[in-house]
């Protein structure tokens, strides 16, 4: 049998016959294992199955920690990756991103709140919207026009530019998608907090046009001019008028309110 040739005449065969010889050792050495890879894949998918199971039901009955934990994973786990692989440009803007982003969260968290907190949280996350959807449409359109082979116009090699094409299409849906989440925490907390009240029943205030309703900052846009950084919104019930971080936080107040009536 193939399985005991002598060492000897291993030696003596050509290449193709000694490959085929070791090919049959392999399949005899390997042989009744079908039925665990069987196993071994019926496990997978259940695995898969199951944990798909229970992801959705965290979420649908704990959806605070659940934003919570996989923001918290997201955020955490590509640092051990880049640090084991050297990839320092990812690190570098990592560290960039998370250390603003925690001073913001740091300063959206605080009691009592300062009255210029919610036009910088919402300055910060709607750059990072905008910069990240910049990017990612940039790098979804270079990905495109390489497959359509527009890269050979600009004698730029299909492996380069559909590198830098994936880069920045993961970048900016990973930086998107970052802030998204960041922004839903920041906005939580700064509705609790956020705000004015009356010990002798209903509050009241009195400001000039060009003052926000909520946070009581000066509003930079008019109405109905947009703006760069920041929208001003008119209220529908006053003829007060609100910034970008006030609107938001008048829109949560209102789910908030109507979750409370409605359970």
């Amino acid at each position: 049998m193939a399985g005991v040739q002598p060492q000897g005449d291993l030696l003596k065969m050509s290449h193709r016959e000694n490959w085929k010889v070791q090919h049959e050792r392999l399949h005899v050495k390997h042989r009744g294992h079908e039925a665990m890879h069987a196993e071994m894949v019926l496990i997978l998918i259940a695995t898969l199955v199951v944990a798909q199971i229970v992801l959705v039901q965290w979420k649908q009955r704990h959806n605070r920690s659940y934003n919570l934990v996989t923001l918290l994973q997201m955020w955490v786990v590509p640092l051990y990756f880049t640090m084991k692989l050297y990839w320092w440009r990812f690190l570098s803007m990592w560290g960039m991103f998370s250390v603003i982003t925690s001073y913001v969260v740091f300063r959206a968290t605080r009691k009592p709140l300062s009255c210029r907190t919610p036009r910088m949280v919402y300055k910060w996350f709607l750059l990072i919207y905008k910069l990240s959807y910049a990017v990612g449409v940039i790098g979804y359109l270079t990905i495109m026009f390489t497959m359509f082979g527009f890269n050979v116009f600009f004698r730029i090699k299909a492996e380069d530019s559909m590198d830098v094409g994936v880069v920045m299409l993961f970048y900016g849906l990973y930086y998107g998608v970052m802030g998204r989440d960041f922004a839903e925490i920041c906005s939580d907390y700064m509705a609790s907090t956020i705000g004015y009240y009356n010990m002798g029943g209903m509050p009241s205030r009195s400001l000039t046009d060009d003052i926000c309703a909520v946070c009581g900052q000066k509003i930079l846009v008019d109405v109905d001019e947009e703006g760069i950084i920041e929208d001003t919104y008119q209220l529908s019930y006053s003829t007060s008028s609100v910034s970008v971080a006030g609107a938001l936080w008048v829109r949560s107040r209102r789910v908030r309110t109507a979750t409370r009536r409605s359970t």
